[in-house]
């Protein structure tokens, strides 16, 4: 397939972009901080709602708590700050109590809404912190214990942390992960219709594969079938099997 020769600032940040875990024994202005959430919150939001709030947690204690839920990550603690990305519904539920009408229980669409909101506005706001040079890593491991978090973060009813970011002055430059084929990945016009001219299985084969020569190369162990093997062991069991009765404890009911 034909490399494209286009090219700009946003293209390659996409294109270099790696998770990183490790930082510079430096502080992350709040000026800084305060710059990236800005822009982020100009973020495609559905329907106006902005339904998502940002904590920024720099407190060690809270951040110990919170590298606890997500199961020992040291980057949590360590980071400079940490920044929760929440699904809030409060305002939405303000305004519509200005308005003479009631939230009542929360349907799937009312959930996927403002967790969409707030995962755009995390995305963006990864990028415009790396635009200044900073680099972090997501943290979907704070949905471990969604009611812990929500007690530690002090979060009232209608809101519960979608993922976590660490942000700081990178102090790694980690060998980039290959991705999956593009041309096995982009459908035109209907599902099925790709470019590779592979079937599915091959393509995840070729997939494993390159993963498996990435992880050797960086000297870590892993079996030949190195994304299948991988994804198997984290995805059978299904995690988080407690996670909806939590979201409903919050008030994101999910029916």
């Amino acid at each position: 397939m034909q490399t494209s020769t286009l090219d700009s600032e946003t293209i390659r940040l996409l294109q270099n972009r790696v998770s990183v875990r490790a930082y510079e024994d430096r502080p992350v202005a709040d000026e800084i901080v305060d710059a990236v959430l800005k822009a982020a919150f100009r973020a495609p939001t559905s329907s106006n709602i902005q339904a998502y709030s940002v904590i920024k947690v720099r407190d060690p204690d809270i951040r110990g708590k919170l590298a606890d839920i997500a199961a020992g990550q040291a980057h949590v603690r360590n980071a400079p700050v940490f920044l929760a990305f929440l699904a809030d519904l409060t305002r939405l539920e303000t305004a519509l109590e200005k308005a003479g009408h009631d939230l009542g229980p929360t349907n799937l669409e009312m959930g996927l809404v403002s967790s969409i909101d707030a995962s755009l506005v995390g995305m963006s706001a990864y990028l415009a912190a790396e635009s200044l040079g900073l680099q972090g890593v997501m943290i979907g491991a704070i949905r471990n214990d969604v009611v812990e978090t929500a007690r530690v973060l002090e979060l009232p009813k209608r809101v519960y942390c979608v993922f976590g970011m660490c942000l700081g002055w990178p102090a790694e430059a980690p060998k980039q992960k290959p991705r999956m084929d593009f041309g096995a990945m982009v459908h035109d016009d209907r599902y099925g219709a790709t470019r590779g001219g592979k079937s599915g299985e091959e393509s995840l084969g070729v997939y494993d594969a390159a993963l498996a020569e990435h992880y050797r190369s960086i000297g870590k162990e892993t079996a030949d079938e190195s994304w299948s093997n991988e994804v198997g062991g984290k995805f059978y069991p299904q995690p988080r099997p407690a996670l909806r009765s939590q979201l409903a404890e919050r008030g994101f009911d999910f029916e």
